[in-house]
């Protein structure tokens, strides 16, 4: 005599192996887009896990902020630790030397040594003073850095009075672009590196800035507004992520919401555990990891993520 199995009996064996089973949301994927397969749990041990970064061979880094550790997650699907002591490493990039440069939420963004053992200052201090808590960061073909400075996990008073969006170039200088978004989290550049994303978390409202030349913006205007949990909710973003075809993947309460270079949404893309960033990885690109709290998911997309100088 054959047993059915009840869906929540198969939804936890399931997930005691990895796996989740996907609602219409999760298998209907965005036309072009994906996803084009159930959601996997690659790991699932941490405090707080941020930062999602590739490097050229597909493998993906990520932070476990309160452990203050670096992950690598290879090609193959196995973890190990890259780095024991990160400083409250958040948002990652590789570099085209290989390194994986990191915001260090205790106040800089440095760049570790392919294999984790060295760690290099970019920068730590703008106008004399170090950073509240640098969050996320985008390199740009100049080889310099973009990155976000919020509040969060910074001392009071914060060191820089305000928060804001700083440029850092090859030779070490750095400057302030943007401080009048209430805690600018996540930052992304467009593929053709002339549009300057950046997610605050403290509005719906998700902004956008012609870049003008190297570390140099125009005018901000809104990109898009973030579907929210209430009606009357004004949750901002949180990381982000671009694919090929110049789409972006926003991290928010309801999930990775997506809009296309226009700013017109696609869809959301669920997921067990709210996410706090993402990236495309693996060999062909075409895996999309997600950073949630304790875990770490990944989806099989249709389309290509969009490789970062030195990815």
């Amino acid at each position: 005599m054959t047993r059915c199995i009840s869906i929540p009996a198969l939804a936890g064996l399931l997930l005691a192996f990895g796996f989740t089973l996907a609602d219409d949301k999760k298998t209907d994927g965005i036309p072009g887009v994906g996803p084009t397969g159930p959601v996997q749990k690659m790991d699932g041990k941490y405090a707080f896990t941020e930062g999602p970064a590739v490097d050229a061979d597909g493998n993906v880094y990520f932070s476990d902020i309160p452990a203050e550790k670096i992950h690598k997650i290879d090609t193959a699907g196995k973890v190990t630790v890259f780095r024991e002591k990160s400083n409250h490493s958040n948002g990652l990039m590789v570099n085209a030397k290989g390194e994986v440069v990191a915001c260090e939420m205790d106040g800089a963004i440095v760049a570790f040594s392919a294999d984790g053992k060295d760690r290099r200052v970019i920068a730590d201090k703008y106008d004399g003073k170090r950073f509240n808590a640098p969050n996320d960061l985008v390199l740009d073909k100049a080889g310099g850095v973009y990155f976000t400075d919020p509040a969060f996990r910074a001392p009071t008073p914060l060191p820089q009075g305000k928060t804001a969006v700083y440029y850092v170039d090859a030779a070490g200088k750095v400057t302030r672009l943007i401080d009048d978004l209430p805690n600018p989290n996540g930052v992304r550049l467009s593929p053709d590196e002339k549009t300057l994303y950046v997610f605050p978390s403290g509005q719906k409202k998700q902004m956008a800035y012609v870049v003008e030349s190297t570390g140099k913006l125009g005018a901000g205007k809104v990109f898009c507004e973030l579907e929210q949990l209430k009606a009357d909710g004004n949750g901002g973003g949180d990381g982000a992520t671009i694919d090929v075809k110049g789409n972006v993947y926003i991290t928010s309460a309801l999930g990775l919401q997506v809009f296309d270079p226009t700013g017109k949404k696609l869809g959301t893309i669920k997921f067990p555990e709210q996410p706090s960033n993402a990236t495309f990885g693996g060999k062909d690109m075409k895996t999309l990891y997600v950073t949630a709290r304790t875990s770490v998911y990944s989806y099989p997309m249709d389309v290509a993520g969009h490789r970062y100088p030195g990815k």
